[in-house]
């Protein structure tokens, strides 16, 4: 069905509120979750736009992208060649051009209900606004097995150390006054799994307060995260993350990743 004449004209003014969605070989889970996002933005009173950032895909996670059809809400492909999470974020916030943005999953784990208390929050002067699934409130479906669940204690005690008061630093879902996501993005150097704490903690740095809110949050399968396999390169991107925010040279553009994790 072609887009009506409304959806043009939204669709045609400058966003309000632009979503990234990084995506590594998402050509499976990436159409349902577009269809979420897009329908979710598209019932907000005010112009809306969807990045998709293909990282490096080998699967036709960008062929999703470029079929999209035409609609009120815009999605458009960015390509970022760096591998991990961190980076495809990067990419897509400094593409950006709304005064407010925010990341999500293409999984969709956070329901989408959340974007509402989130620009709510923007809008009333906050400018970090994150999910937290150890809100009091929120409603977590988890399946992750008992060791899993063991390193995210440890990786949540050590990330504390640099994001003072955060209680979950890896939720996907945040949302920015968007000069600061953009001027941020641009000093990030972590990119893998790590990449949210940096990108907290500099925000933090600028005497931003990060405002955590409740999530309805589901374990959605397909997670490329092993915690025999990546834990290592988690801790070792953490204590880069410690040294890199309290040395005064400009770190380089990019530490090499042992894995480029950061999916879920």
């Amino acid at each position: 069905m072609p887009p009506s004449s409304s959806g043009d004209a939204r669709a045609s003014r400058r966003p309000l509120l632009e979503i990234v969605v990084p995506a590594y070989n998402e050509e499976r889970r990436l159409p349902g979750g577009l269809l979420q996002l897009c329908a979710k933005l598209a019932r907000l009173p005010f112009p809306t736009a969807v990045i998709v950032v293909d990282n490096n895909s080998t699967d036709g996670t960008a062929d999703v992208v470029r079929a999209w059809p035409e609609g009120e809400v815009p999605v458009r492909l960015v390509s970022c060649p760096v591998p991990g999470k961190g980076a495809a974020v990067r990419a897509g916030l400094l593409e950006t051009s709304a005064p407010f943005v925010g990341f999500c999953d293409a999984d969709m784990a956070t329901d989408l209900a959340a974007v509402d208390v989130a620009f709510g929050l923007l809008l009333s002067g906050e400018r970090v606004v994150i999910g937290s699934r150890a809100h009091a409130y929120s409603k977590v479906e988890n399946r992750h097995s008992r060791i899993r669940e063991i390193g995210a204690f440890g990786f949540r005690a050590l990330a504390r150390v640099l994001v003072n008061g955060v209680s979950d630093t890896q939720c996907g879902f945040k949302f920015f006054d968007a000069p600061l996501a953009r001027e941020v993005a641009a000093e990030l150097r972590t990119p893998g799994f790590a990449f949210d704490v940096e990108l907290l903690a500099r925000c933090a740095a600028r005497g931003t307060r990060v405002v955590e809110i409740p999530v309805s949050w589901h374990d959605v399968p397909g997670s490329r995260f092993s915690p025999a396999r990546h834990s290592f390169g988690i801790m070792l991107e953490l204590g880069r993350i410690w040294l890199r925010l309290r040395a005064a040279p400009p770190a380089p553009m990019w530490e090499p990743p042992l894995d480029p994790v950061g999916y879920p």
